[in-house]
């Protein structure tokens, strides 16, 4: 099958008015409950449409197909765990850097574990999807909030900051997407989320040149 091109992902028009947005809402609200209900071979626009209760032409005025429709909720949900990692971030400038450390990874995961199984059932409908843009997208903001909150740390500095945030975000995102794509998520994310932490508060610690004075 021949790769969908990015053009063909792009929503077909923006809900402006208070009544499209809640039709966008119920049909991304539908098309991870199709997910969850049927798998990911399974999801049709059609079925999407009727457990949204709305007419397949509705559904169409907003997206093309539903790789668009894939597209945009992906969207969305890493913004929404974006702008949660941005906000936690800010709130811990200028703690002690295991501190800031915990900020991140826990806000990060905390993002994606709101709901762990829509989580899952969206890495799966979407591998054959071309989501680099808003992957770099979410990325290049993580790695902006990351970095603030590290700049900020009121005990120590780390040394090559940029490439020290770079591995810290590659690690935390890999790591949680590999749990979240297996089946026992819920059993193995408490006893990660501790590890993980531990780990990235190591690797900081390892990282630091010096005290502020």
């Amino acid at each position: 099958m021949a790769p969908t091109s990015l053009g063909q992902l792009k929503p077909r028009k923006q809900p402006v008015q208070d009544r499209s947005h809640a039709t966008v809402d119920a049909i991304f609200e539908a098309t991870v409950q199709v997910l969850l209900r049927d798998g990911a071979r399974k999801l049709t626009t059609r079925r999407i449409a009727e457990r949204a209760g709305v007419s397949i032409g509705t559904l169409y005025q907003y997206f093309p197909g539903k790789e668009a429709l894939l597209y945009a909720l992906v969207s969305r949900q890493l913004d929404l765990a974006a702008s949660a990692v941005e906000e936690a971030c800010r709130e811990n400038h200028g703690r002690p850097i295991n501190q800031c450390s915990d900020t991140f990874v826990n806000a990060y995961i905390d993002a994606k574990a709101s709901n762990p199984e829509s989580s899952r059932a969206l890495y799966q409908a979407t591998a054959g999807l071309d989501m680099k843009e808003l992957i770099d997208t979410a990325i290049m903001r993580l790695h902006r909030a990351a970095y603030s909150l590290l700049a900020s740390s009121s005990d120590d500095l780390v040394d090559d900051l940029d490439n020290v945030v770079f591995s810290l975000i590659a690690v935390v995102t890999g790591g949680t997407r590999q749990i979240f794509e297996g089946d026992d998520t819920a059993t193995r994310l408490p006893t990660f989320r501790e590890q993980l932490a531990r780990m990235c508060r190591a690797y900081l610690n390892e990282s630091k040149v010096s005290k502020r004075v």
